[in-house]
């Protein structure tokens, strides 16, 4: 062995949600059949070409990445950020991007379809609007769980699967959010975890993969929400000093429309609090000096 040679560093990717639903996917991307057309349902514009230059980046950075994390949202059809849970005060459907609030349910304005479920929605809503993070959103029906949407954007899949086949490496895939109860931006935990269910717990083992990385560079959907939220419950459970580790790639981020805000606001923060930011194309040189 060289004797100048250097130890290989444990250089890690953490991509959160590149799934369909959320990409701004062109035309060729959308397969149909005679009973549906795909469609994106909550579709991030510029998420299409942030999975790109990810996928771009596995490919050249290849060897010198030593694990790849890829986290997918993961819901029933169900949810209690999904209309198909909640009515108006004339029973009638609520539209997606709705937000409520536990008063207004206590005003009846909002309710659920089913008249049982009102306690635990509104203990739900109090515990949630407590946190001070988010209040909850009705979002379009996204990421149901077997559908073409949770899946993973084709050319990121064939990105890691190349990877997978020539590192004889198998991607880390990390499920979150099938519990129709609770919101679960954050691949580590539910916005309000629940007491029976450990999957809405903090995810140890994905925190425990990550503090072995030299560095986790971290890109994904979207800036505004489940990014957001991953980052901060990431630098929340480790220590200060190492959190210079973590690097967002911020030309592989993008921001929910009308979020934009939230996401420059923390990127703002992250950087603050010692997280690098950079571009793709200012790490792949590192991957590559990381080469086998």
């Amino acid at each position: 062995m060289n004797a100048n040679a250097t130890a290989k560093r444990n250089l890690q990717l953490l991509i959160i949600d590149p799934q369909n639903d959320f990409c701004d996917l062109p035309a060729p991307y959308l397969l149909s059949n005679l009973v549906i057309q795909n469609k994106p349902a909550l579709h991030v514009t510029g998420a299409h070409q942030d999975m790109l230059r990810i996928a771009n980046l596995i490919h050249d950075g290849a060897t010198g990445i030593s694990a790849i994390n890829v986290t997918l949202d993961s819901h029933h059809h169900i949810d209690i950020a999904h209309p198909t849970f909640w009515m108006d005060n004339k029973q009638q459907a609520i539209p997606p991007f709705t937000q409520i609030l536990a008063s207004q349910v206590r005003a009846g304005q909002y309710q659920p379809r089913l008249a049982q479920n009102l306690p635990r929605t509104l203990a739900y809503l109090d515990a949630l609007e407590a946190t001070g993070r988010y209040t909850l959103m009705v979002w379009p029906i996204h990421c149901e769980i077997g559908s073409w949407g949770q899946a993973v954007h084709a050319d990121m899949r064939y990105a890691y699967n190349r990877w997978e086949e020539v590192t004889m490496n198998s991607v880390n895939l990390v499920q979150k959010g099938a519990n129709p109860w609770t919101e679960h931006y954050s691949a580590l935990q539910a916005e309000v975890p629940d007491s029976d269910d450990d999957e809405t717990q903090l995810n140890r083992g994905l925190l425990a993969v990550l503090a072995q990385a030299d560095k986790v560079y971290i890109g994904g959907e979207a800036g505004s929400h489940c990014v957001k939220a991953t980052v901060e419950h990431l630098v929340a459970n480790t220590a200060a000093s190492e959190l210079s580790k973590y690097v967002l790639l911020t030309d592989c981020i993008s921001a929910v429309g009308g979020f934009e805000a939230q996401q420059a606001s923390f990127f703002q923060e992250m950087a603050a609090r010692g997280v690098q930011l950079a571009t793709a194309a200012q790490v792949l040189p590192e991957l590559i000096a990381n080469a086998e």
